[in-house]
């Protein structure tokens, strides 16, 4: 099969499977016919009105609730996604709420997700909704992708679960199920071959139930055809997959390139001020945590790339003294050698941080001036604020530190 992107053919299965016709090659692709393709939509819509899973966006056909659970879902765990669901949605029910909310107040109740551009791009999307086409959703995949954060995914996903539309939803679930399905062996890590899964999909759907075709696909990923340990041998869709047939599950998808985490280190400064509160500041509008809160970081340079002064290494906790005074025109009056550690996995990147506890001097106090987008919080009040994950584990460490 040269210039195949498929490792084993169906036709060699037809009357030793449920395989029992072959179809056109799509994308290099051998597919079925069309009365297996049937047979196989009836297995597994049979399967999932009695197995899938009952999700709270999956009792409405409202596209605003099916749009807010495709973004949080994206690169984050259903049972983590349900209880911000439901807090989401009490305070902006619907996509005008949305539009018309502060983002201050949007990212409060996103802190602890991650991805925050999710939130944002959820916001400006609810804005365009609301301005551009008077509060409805667009009907259409095309339509979708061209409001902010929706991508090919969420787009099908929207179009086919809220307005029946037969267009597919790929994701890392429904590439992984296809390509065990007809053992593709191209490379997902690799964006130009999602055109491959979505061309075989399509054409496997039909246009009966797309919404729960995709969803059914979704749920066959997290259940019998896991990456790890594929329940191969009792999947309701063995008797169609080739990787099964062949013995090679395992074997797919193929992911062949992989990017490797950078690890970045920080220096955090816990400053207290004479009434107990603790020094903030607000992140830039772009880049990573964009418009959170935390405490001052301080990042460190690498340690081939050298770290002395004068001929004479200086300790950490020196150069943070340093740069507070450079930074805040003050100096702390005590400087704990480091309290703690926190660490915090990003998407691709590590964040080390260690943590140094410091109380401001009366002198640096008086001469203190507020400056914009910082702040003095109470840690018994962190409510005002919108917190990333990583500056929450911050918050907790410090509190473990003085109940010492």
């Amino acid at each position: 099969m040269s210039g195949s992107n498929q490792d084993f053919s169906p036709k060699d299965w037809i009357g030793q499977s449920a395989i029992v016709d072959l179809g056109p090659t799509i994308e290099g692709v051998e597919v079925w016919g069309e009365e297996t393709n049937q047979a196989f939509r009836k297995t597994l819509f049979d399967w999932y009105d009695k197995e899938g899973r009952h999700l709270p966006w999956r009792e409405s056909k409202d596209p605003y609730r099916i749009w807010i659970s495709e973004i949080m879902l994206q690169q984050t765990q259903v049972n983590t996604v349900i209880p911000y669901y439901q807090r989401f949605l009490q305070a902006f029910p619907t996509v005008e709420d949305l539009a018309a909310a502060e983002e201050d107040d949007l990212l409060k109740l996103w802190a602890g997700l991650g991805y925050y551009s999710r939130a944002k791009n959820l916001h400006r999307a609810a804005q365009e909704i609301v301005n551009d086409y008077s509060g409805q959703f667009p009907q259409t995949a095309k339509e979708l992708k061209q409001l902010s954060g929706i991508g090919p995914y969420t787009a099908g996903a929207i179009a086919s679960i809220a307005f029946g539309q037969a267009v597919p939803a790929i994701d890392g679930n429904a590439m992984r199920v296809f390509s065990r399905l007809f053992t593709i062996n191209a490379d997902i890590s690799r964006q130009k071959n999602h055109a491959i899964f979505r061309e075989v999909v399509a054409y496997v759907m039909g246009d009966e139930r797309p919404g729960d075709f995709n969803q059914a696909l979704m749920d066959l990923g997290s259940s019998y055809e896991t990456a790890k340990k594929p329940l191969s041998d009792i999947s309701p869709i063995k008797d169609f997959n080739l990787a099964t047939l062949t013995g090679t599950e395992l074997d797919y998808p193929v992911k062949l390139s992989k990017t490797k985490s950078k690890t970045i280190h920080y220096q955090a400064l816990l400053l207290e001020n004479s009434q107990g509160q603790y020094l903030i500041e607000k992140r830039p509008s772009q880049g990573l945590l964009a418009n959170l809160w935390t405490v001052p970081l301080f990042e460190v340079a690498n340690q081939e790339e050298g770290d002395q002064q004068g001929g004479e290494e200086r300790q950490p906790y020196q150069n943070l003294v340093a740069e507070a005074e450079a930074v805040y025109d003050l100096r702390p009056v005590v400087m704990k050698k480091s309290i703690g550690h926190v660490r915090h996995v990003f998407s691709h990147r590590l964040w080390e941080i260690d943590l140094y506890y410091a109380k401001l001097s009366p002198a640096a106090e008086k001469r203190w001036q507020d400056q914009e987008d910082s702040d003095w919080v109470f840690l018994h009040d962190l409510n005002r604020h919108a917190y990333p994950t990583v500056q929450m584990k911050i918050w907790q460490a410090l509190k473990d530190y003085l109940d010492q």
